[in-house]
Order: C-alpha cells, then structure tokens, then sequence
C-alpha cells in the first residue's frame, strides 16, 4: 500500500533529528514507499469548499545539518490525500483549535492523525477527568478562592496553566508557600484561561514516566527523572530520559483509557503517569518514540505505521 500523506508541523528546519517523533513518523512513512508532503499550520486554509495547504514535497534524510529536502512549492487539496498528521506543537490556543475545526471538514475520506474532532474535545489536561479514580486529586479553576481551598485541604500542590505545555509555568506551593496570590494575579493578567491545580505527587522524584499507546494498546514507556532540585521532569527543562518498562498499574491504567482512544481515532497518545497516577493524556503531539525505540529496541513508529495502513485499507 502506497498513501499520499500530509504532515502540519511546526518548521522543520529547527528540530533534533535524533529527539523529534514527527521526523521518525516521516522517516518511517517514507521507508514504506509512501508520499510525504510538508506544511505549517499557518499554510492551512478554507477556500471555496475547500481545505487546503501551501507547502512541499518532502524527503527526508538522518543526517544532522541536511536532514531534508523539499521540491517545488506547491497548494493541495487536503480531500486528495490518505493521511494528514495534526502533529504541531501546543499551545492549544484558538489558533490549534481552528486547525481541528479545518481538518475536521476532510473526513472521513481523508484521515487525520490523530482525529482532530477529539483533539480539539480531549486536551491534555481535561480528558483524564474522565478517570478520577486513576488520577491525584485535581481541581480546574480561575476563582483564586476556589483554588486557595483546594491549596488549604492539600497542602503540597501542583499549579499550571491548563493548556500549558513543555513544562512551561508549572510551579509547586508546598504547604509553607506564600506566593499563590501572586501567580494567580501573574497568570491571570495575561490569559483568560483557568487554572489546574493537583495534589503534588512525591513520586515524581523517581520520574514521570511516558507511556506510549498505539491504537488504544500500550506499546513501551521511558522514565522523565527531573534534575535535581527541580519539580517538572520535562525534557524542554532538563528532565533526563530513562529505560523503564511498564507495571502492572500502568497496565491497569491503559486498559481502562484504551477503548475510548481507539474509539476516538486517538491512534499514537502518550500518558503521564507518576507512581501510582494517571496526571495527563497527550493527544495533540505527544512525544517520546525515538527515546522508546533507542532503550527498548522495538520500531514502534512502525506499529503506529501498521494501524494507519489499516484503517485505511
């Protein structure tokens, strides 16, 4: 099977090449013969009925430096392609939104990894309260009074911004902390979205572990152990990535949120999972495949390959 596939990414000419999971989606797609073609989500438009992107044929290549080629620019008709990959960067703002909103209009003749109806209805942040008894103790909130009675009741907590991501604006206020006002006052002076608030998990100095699901089924994980003296294990800030493989907990937990992605075309969704906890589930560009594929030696882009070929068939 040969498909003609469509990837939204943020500029290509930037990424690391031996971290990025869109370049390993790329790569893999292009060694099983497919048609790669490149754009930026700003390239996306609606005209006269139809959804279409200004970007390139792309090639792709691992060599640090020259890592990609592209042909002649050119605008497509996203109806004309199997696969479209809604794989930019968050934030998710109204900008991300009105991405899904536009890639919606192609299917389902064309599919869009992952199905960006649920995207847009299933942020990171907000579909594991689908699942309270798999997560800490979590309020969303903009009131500060609200949140300050959940900071009262739990004492050591997490506070984020809720469609935040890479580890940025995350902060801990154990129970000597003063500064929750503050924040509140920081964060909502620039933005008009709430707040997540969560019980810290001391667990977290062990890592917050990624685990990978293909399809619904989990596939690996990599451990995120945060540097020392710092709460946020993110790779963006410093986390270091680790070999680990799954529990029977992180078992349990995919069982239970497996079905739902599966059924929801979430097909490549990375978890968060700290000890015990479930505390995020990324559908929008998660990450981690090529740090999984070093550590356990497994292709697993090419299991995310395998179900794409499927649904299409």
């Amino acid at each position: 099977m040969t498909l003609k596939v469509a990837i939204q990414m943020d500029p290509i000419g930037p990424i690391d090449i031996n971290a990025d999971s869109t370049f390993r989606i790329a790569e893999e797609a292009q060694a099983r013969g497919h048609e790669l073609f490149y754009y930026t989500p700003d390239k996306l438009a609606f005209r006269d009925g139809r959804v279409t992107a200004r970007g390139w044929p792309l090639t792709v290549r691992r060599v640090v430096g020259d890592h990609f080629e592209l042909g002649q620019e050119q605008e497509i008709d996203l109806a004309d392609w199997d696969v479209v990959w809604l794989r930019q960067d968050p934030p998710f703002d109204m900008f991300y939104i009105t991405t899904t909103h536009l890639l919606q209009r192609v299917t389902p003749g064309t599919l869009v990894v992952n199905d960006p109806f649920w995207v847009r209805n299933y942020p990171e942040k907000l579909l594991v309260l689908d699942f309270p008894e798999l997560t800490p103790p979590t309020t969303i909130a903009r009131d500060l009074d609200t949140i300050r009675a959940f900071k009262a009741e739990h004492q050591d907590v997490i506070l984020k911004p809720l469609y935040g991501n890479g580890g940025a604006g995350v902060f801990r206020l154990d129970a000597n902390d003063r500064n929750l006002s503050s924040l509140h006052e920081l964060f909502t002076g620039f933005s008009r979205e709430p707040l997540i608030v969560q019980k810290f998990l001391p667990d977290v100095s062990n890592g917050d572990k990624r685990v990978i699901l293909v399809d619904g089924e989990p596939v690996g994980a990599i451990n995120r152990v945060p540097q020392k003296g710092e709460t946020r294990s993110n790779m963006h800030v410093g986390g270091r990535a680790e070999k680990i493989g799954l529990t029977d907990r992180d078992r349990e937990i995919c069982a239970a949120i497996g079905p739902l992605l599966r059924e929801k075309g979430q097909i490549f969704v990375g978890i968060d999972v700290i000890g015990d906890y479930l505390t995020e589930i990324n559908v929008t560009s998660p990450t981690g495949l090529q740090e999984l594929e070093r550590f356990d030696g497994v292709n697993v882009t090419g299991k995310i390959w395998d179900a794409i070929e499927a649904r299409r068939a």
